[in-house]
């Protein structure tokens, strides 16, 4: 059994909310998911002077680009101009394959980006891998 990490999932959808929750703990790895579903949702969540000195900050931030209120490119840029919480890894993960946003997500400072593939096995595949990697491979900063 591997460590325990919290990840905060910024996502609308809620079919991949369920799909990616699901996906997480069926894994080794025990985590701890919060969910917010929209980009203003996740700033409260995550500001340092608000609701996140009240429980852990997570260790990992899903986000997706396409979110109502506030976009995730938004909220990254939130997280990367945060002394607090820019230290926190955020994957990108999203429907969208344009060029201009994956652009503007490195510009940003996104640890990295990844298209949610449209077939399920494939979907699920992916956040295992991204489960795997970021719980057993990489270090994250505590």
């Amino acid at each position: 059994m591997g460590k325990s990490i919290h990840i905060l999932l910024v996502e609308d959808n809620e079919g991949d909310i369920l799909l990616i929750t699901e996906a997480l703990q069926e894994g080794e790895i025990l985590n701890h998911i919060s969910v917010v579903r929209d980009g203003e949702e996740a700033i409260n969540f995550l500001d340092p002077q608000g609701k996140a000195t009240a429980f852990r900050q997570p260790d990992l931030v899903l986000l997706d680009v396409n979110l109502p209120k506030k976009n995730g490119h938004e909220v990254l840029q939130y997280i990367k101009n945060n002394d607090v919480i820019k230290h926190i890894p955020v994957i990108m993960l999203t429907t969208s394959s344009s060029e201009s946003d994956i652009n503007i997500a490195y510009k940003n400072h996104a640890n990295c980006y990844i298209t949610k593939p449209a077939e399920l096995e494939g979907f699920l595949n992916v956040v295992a891998q991204i489960e795997n990697f970021w719980a057993n491979i990489v270090t994250l900063p505590s």
